[in-house]
């Protein structure tokens, strides 16, 4: 699941740069919970808990309906 949840991210990742941000793959968890890390300008940024929300959990789950939900990690 790792890698079909990489290949997703991958999509997703150039949009995030070009607001000044990234995102890193930490993990998936047994529970099917994918783990991310925000870097760039999404730290502390005011918004991102709904890029969080909306574009990164919703495109993932679009993609592999197996995901339980996405969380970001410090």
């Amino acid at each position: 699941m790792y890698e079909r949840v990489a290949k997703v991210i991958s999509l997703i990742r150039p949009a995030v740069q070009a607001d000044g941000g990234d995102i890193e793959l930490i993990g998936v968890t047994d529970d099917r919970t994918v783990q991310i890390r925000l870097h760039g300008a999404c730290v502390g940024c005011p918004s991102s808990s709904v890029t969080l929300q909306t574009g990164i959990e919703r495109n993932l789950r679009q993609h592999i309906p197996e995901i339980k939900g996405v969380v970001a990690v410090d």
